[in-house]
Formats: structure tokens, sequence, C-alpha cells
């Protein structure tokens, strides 16, 4: 036992040095990514808190107050086209009971007049829009804008048809896969591996078990964002549906164990993005760009910008 200490013990002790050292200089072992866009300020299906959600009001807005990018979700109607909606059932956004592929586009609903912030209960927006937007007018409208496009569900045909657009009007460098499904990511990037790409759910399980157990820096990594939920606004602003989360202690320790300063700065380090969603208040924004955040996904552009304008240092 005396001669296993004698030499585990000495390597267990240089691994954690190794991994220490080169945790904080990555390059040493991985070339920096190079993206087409560095964003700060992101507005969340269109800064949904000012104009309702993902209407092409609500990105002509957070654009024109200073938004760097557009975060969206992509949904495909009967007859093939390509919407901007967080829902595939419309119930929530427009009253009526009926789902977007069932429907021609012709035949889509308007949103209500006024739409509950999802990430900031209580609070409502509103706004002469009320149409559900084709991704395509987005993308020929914002030319030069990055967009974090969600896909929410399996779906082949949408897949293909949302990487015929970005082919299309020429996106792929500023236009990111995102999805909490690994699945869904895999064909996605198989669809277009041009496009950068953001952690799945799983593959965000596996990040941070590769920073616990001190391998990450010798982990060669694909994707060039990781955008997650700042666990500090669960139950104050936003209520999820599923009840495990309203579990406070949960939550805590879901922030203990992932908003984790020497991992995001790893990961900026490394050319990876850190987006953090949904901050809605000036105390939330501080404290994500305090943990390390690179960038801030938030429902209010105007807050954020006003923000980012008393705090030139976060842009």
């Amino acid at each position: 036992m005396s001669n296993f200490l004698y030499f585990i013990l000495p390597a267990l002790g240089g691994y954690t040095l190794t991994s220490l050292y080169l945790l904080k200089n990555p390059h040493i072992l991985h070339r920096r990514k190079r993206t087409a866009f560095y964003c700060t300020h992101i507005s969340h299906r269109g800064g949904c808190g000012e104009r309702i959600e993902s209407t092409m009001e609500a990105f002509t807005h957070a654009v024109q107050h200073g938004t760097q990018m557009l975060e969206l979700d992509c949904r495909l109607t009967h007859d093939g086209h390509v919407v901007v909606s967080h829902d595939e059932n419309l119930l929530r956004q427009t009253g009526h009971d009926v789902t977007i592929s069932s429907l021609d586009l012709q035949d889509l609903p308007l949103y209500k007049e006024r739409l509950e912030v999802t990430f900031y209960a209580g609070h409502y927006s509103s706004g002469a829009d009320r149409k559900l937007a084709l991704l395509e007018d987005v993308f020929r409208k914002f030319p030069e804008i990055p967009v974090s496009l969600e896909i929410k569900e399996y779906n082949h045909k949408l897949i293909e048809k949302v990487s015929d657009l970005v082919r299309c009007y020429n996106r792929e460098e500023i236009t990111v896969w995102a999805s909490v499904n690994s699945r869904i990511m895999k064909e996605c990037h198989r669809m277009n591996g041009s496009m950068p790409y953001s952690f799945s759910v799983n593959r965000g399980v596996l990040l941070l078990l590769l920073f616990y157990s001190g391998l990450l820096p010798f982990v060669p990594l694909g994707e060039s964002l990781l955008q997650f939920y700042f666990p500090r606004i669960i139950n104050r602003t936003f209520i999820p549906e599923k009840r495990i989360l309203r579990n406070k202690l949960l939550v805590c320790l879901l922030e203990k164990v992932t908003m984790r300063k020497s991992l995001f700065k790893h990961l900026a380090a490394r050319g990876i993005q850190v987006h953090l969603f949904v901050c809605n208040e000036d105390d939330d924004i501080k404290a994500a760009f305090e943990v390390g955040a690179t960038g801030v996904m938030s429902d209010y552009p105007t807050v954020l910008s006003s923000y980012l304008s008393r705090n030139r240092s976060q842009e």
C-alpha cells in the first residue's frame, strides 16, 4: 500500500498542477476559435419584453436599440414555410389551440394583443405587429446581424430548409445552430457543418464533468457558444413549469455547480463565447458579467443597452 501511495500521490499532484496550469493557459494546447462575431448584447426572442416576441417589429426595435445578436426559435408550417416561433402549439401566444405544423402560412392566427414575458413573470409586452415572422424576412432585413437559431424539434425537413436559407443569404459564419437536444444538434451539424454551434444539454453536462475532473484543458471542443440559464433568476423572475426546478435548494446547488468563473474564463480564452439568459434587471446583468459571461441575453434590449453604456468595460 505504501509503495502504491508513493507512486500515485506524486502522479495525482502532477496531474492536478498541469491541469490547473492549462486551465489558465489553454492556448498551449488549443488554437483559439475565430468567429465572425462577438456579442455582448443579445435579444431573447427579439427583445420580447418591449415588443411582442419574435415579430419583425421586435427584431427591428432590438437592432435599433443596439442589440448585436438576435435569439429566435424556428418552426415549419404545413405548407413548408419556416416561421419564427418558440411554441409549436399557439395557445399561449395567440389564444388558439392549434399547431403551426397543421396550418398553412396564410392561416396562422395573430399573436395576442398583450403577451406575458416568459422570463419576467407578471410583465407584459404589446406592439402593432402581431404576425408570426418568416425566418427569410429576418435574414433579408438584417443581413449582417448574427442570429442564434434554436431548433426545437427533430424535423429533418425543417433543419434542411433552415440550412438552405442560411446558405441562400450567405450567413453561415454569423448564424448559430442551437438546441438543447443532442440528437437534433447532430443532425443540424450534419446538415450544415459550416455554421458555428452551441452546447446541447448533454454536451453541457459533459463539459462540467470534464471541468471538475480536470480533463477539460486536454479535450478539444467543437462548440463556439455556451448559452445557459442564469440560475439566480429561476423562481424569482422566471417560474419554471417543472416542479423540480422550483426547489430553492436545487436551484442554489445548480448555481454553485455551473456558475464557475474559472470555467467561463477558460472557455473565453479558447474563443468560446458564454451567454447567460435571461437577464432583465441591472443587478442580474451585472452579476452575469461578474461571473464571467462574455454576453448577456435579455428580453429588454433598451435596458441592456443602457447598462452597457454606463459600464463600457463590459462591451
